[in-house]
Order: structure tokens, then sequence, then C-alpha cells
């Protein structure tokens, strides 16, 4: 896209609002326990849910032209920000009450704000929404969505020096991970997300020119949040922020953990030890 950015007209779509509703099925409760490999419940009807769930309701389950990337902009909730590529930039995540098995949910969802800053690749424009999913017992989760729209870097004429090792970061707890095709197709199809950067290895390394597939920004802070459950106990925490620092392709992984004040600071690290995604859960 080559379209000039406005961010005042960009800035009208503050305050849009839509509203949908879905149904918490076992089948999508169980699919999900298989990618984060938890252990699986009979998930009979108003068993709860794991936490993350709430990132995959109420889809965009159309066949427009945002359908490809996972999308919605063809609905006209989102601003049409001109730029190429939309990542899932972070978020924050208050947790009320689990959602359940046969759970009616309704998610009213509000552009908070649009902003705009510049990086490496050029400009940055981040919209941040706020979703609150209710059931029938009230307020269950709400949830703050900050999406970041970019065109992509330029490829290097000349191979880049490679990258020196982070320094050690002390760590209490980790765990060594796999990410794999398997598991990046299971969540893409479990969130209805097209990109083929996830799932498509041709294209995520001759188009994109990336060194293998993308691991979703969603998939990790899950994976994430489930580690904090399985360190502290069975209770989910009341609030769990997140927030992408790199991109994560296929392969080894690790997931790392320290005890902190009222909770846990969690992080993704490729196999060079470099962040990708940080995190911290409080109860």
């Amino acid at each position: 896209m080559s379209a000039s950015l406005d961010l005042d007209h960009l800035r009208t779509w503050i305050g849009n609002v839509e509203e949908a509703t879905d149904l918490v099925s076992a089948r999508a409760v169980r699919a999900m326990q298989a990618i984060l490999s938890v252990s699986a419940t009979e998930c009979q009807v108003g068993a709860a849910a794991p936490p993350s769930m709430h990132w995959c309701y109420l889809l965009n389950l159309t066949s427009g032209p945002g359908a490809a990337t996972g999308t919605d902009d063809e609905r006209g909730f989102v601003p049409p920000v001109p730029l190429a590529q939309r990542m899932w930039a972070g978020g924050k995540t208050e947790f009320i009450e689990p959602l359940r098995v046969g759970d009616q949910v309704t998610r009213r969802s509000e552009i908070a704000g649009v902003e705009l800053k510049y990086g490496r690749s050029g400009p940055l424009c981040f919209v941040t929404i706020q979703h609150t999913y209710s059931t029938a017992r009230g307020v269950a989760t709400k949830d703050t969505q900050n999406l970041v729209f970019l065109n992509p870097a330029p490829q290097p004429t000349v191979k880049p020096a490679p990258t020196p090792r982070p320094p050690a970061r002390r760590t209490q707890h980790s765990s060594v991970m796999h990410a794999d095709a398997a598991m990046l197709f299971r969540y893409s199809a479990l969130t209805h997300n097209g990109h083929p950067s996830h799932y498509d290895r041709p294209y995520a390394t001759d188009i994109e020119k990336s060194p293998g597939l993308m691991v979703h920004g969603p998939l990790q802070a899950a994976i994430l949040l489930e580690y904090a459950i399985q360190l502290h106990g069975a209770e989910p925490p009341k609030n769990f922020r997140h927030r992408g620092v790199a991109t994560m392709f296929e392969g080894e992984f690790t997931v790392n953990a320290n005890p902190v004040v009222n909770g846990i600071e969690l992080w993704t690290a490729d196999p060079a030890g470099t962040p990708c995604m940080t995190a911290e859960a409080t109860w």
C-alpha cells in the first residue's frame, strides 16, 4: 500500500463500536487444550474454558478482502490504515469470571485509540481496541488489544553481520517447547487466521524472505498464560499483560518465568536467547 497516511482521518474511527455473539463449544475448548498441551477435561457443559479462549471466539468468518490475512477491515470497524502489514503488538487482559462450555458470549468492541510512530522500517500505526466479553452471569473478561500496521522492512543487499548474542538473563523457571508446522496450522484454523506466513513455508521463505513460519503473537501469549497458571496453581491470574518485542519463527524456543511481587514475569525466547514476547501475570 502506498496511499498517504492521514492520521486525523484515521482517528475519526475512535469510538467506533460493534457487538457480536458466539457460543463456547466443547470442540473448540478441546482443540485449544491440544494445541497448548494442557490436561484435557471432559468439556461438559459448565466446564471452565482455558482463559486464553476469548481470543478464539467472535472471529471474522467472512470471505472478503481481509479473509486471506485474518483482518476485519472490510467491515469498516477497524480504520483502513494504508500500510501493508497488520500484526498483533500485545495487550492486557482482566479476568473476572471464566468463560464456560455452553456459554453464549457477547463481545462489545470499541476503537479506543490511533497513534502514529516511526521505526527503522518507516511509519508504525498503532490501533487500540477495547473488548468486553459478557455472559448471562455478567462481564467475564476485559481485553485491550493493540494492533500495529507497518510496511515490511526492505531486504538488505549485503548480508548483515551476525547479531551479538544477548547477555544471559537470570531465569528461575524455564521450559523448552517446539513450534512446528502442525501446531501453527492448527492454531490458524482455530482462530480463522488465513495469513500464509503461519502455515505456508514457501510463501514465508520465498515471498516474505523469513527464515521460516511465523509463530502467532496470541499463541505465544496463550502459552505464557498457561505457564503462569502451571507455576502459580490452578487459579488464572486477575490481570495479564503481554507485548511482542521480536518476531518468533518455527522451531525450538523457551518459555521462561521469574517470580515478582504479586505475580510472575514471563517471556518466550528464540534459540539465541532473544526475547520475543514478554508478559506479566498478577493475582
